[in-house]
């Protein structure tokens, strides 16, 4: 049997003393990170923040809001010397689960058409894109577009 390295690797629910390692990813993965303080206000405001992390290392994390019948993936972030091993489809398949647990209709998230590898992954994942939100995001040059996408949850047996 051929261990991989995600074998040793759980999911688990954000903490507040996560916050510093998750800034820390969010910093190295993105040219306009999210600040710590908004990692804390999705703490507080009780959105579904989860690590994916090995022993003694945190791999990457999720925030996923659920209500009145859909779920948006905030973000969703796998350290960069971490990608490209499949963590990021199974901190994906963890947020869907949570979004079908609140009984959300559709799934749905933004990401920037300069980042192929996870346009692909929602892609293959089975989102659909749905539309365009034109200067959504920061960009060095101004601003750029965000893909939205979307997914249908089928009810359990559907």
């Amino acid at each position: 049997m051929n261990a991989r390295p995600s074998d040793a690797s759980q999911v688990r629910p954000m903490t507040p003393e996560d916050i510093e390692a998750v800034s820390s990813i969010e910093k190295r993965a993105y040219p306009f990170p999210w600040s710590p303080g908004i990692f804390r206000d999705c703490l507080r405001a009780g959105h579904h923040c989860w690590v994916l992390e090995s022993p003694g290392v945190l791999l990457g994390y999720g925030v996923l809001s659920a209500a009145a019948g859909e779920a948006h993936l905030l973000n969703l972030c796998i350290a960069p010397e971490h990608q490209g091993h499949g963590h990021g489809r199974r901190l994906l398949a963890r947020m869907v689960d949570l979004a079908r647990w609140h009984r959300a209709a559709q799934v749905f998230l933004e990401v920037r058409p300069s980042n192929p590898r996870a346009v692909r992954m929602y892609l293959d994942y089975g989102f659909n894109e749905i539309g365009l939100r034109p200067n959504y995001y920061p960009a060095a040059k101004g601003r750029e577009d965000a893909i939205v996408m979307a997914m249908e949850l089928l009810p359990p047996g559907g």
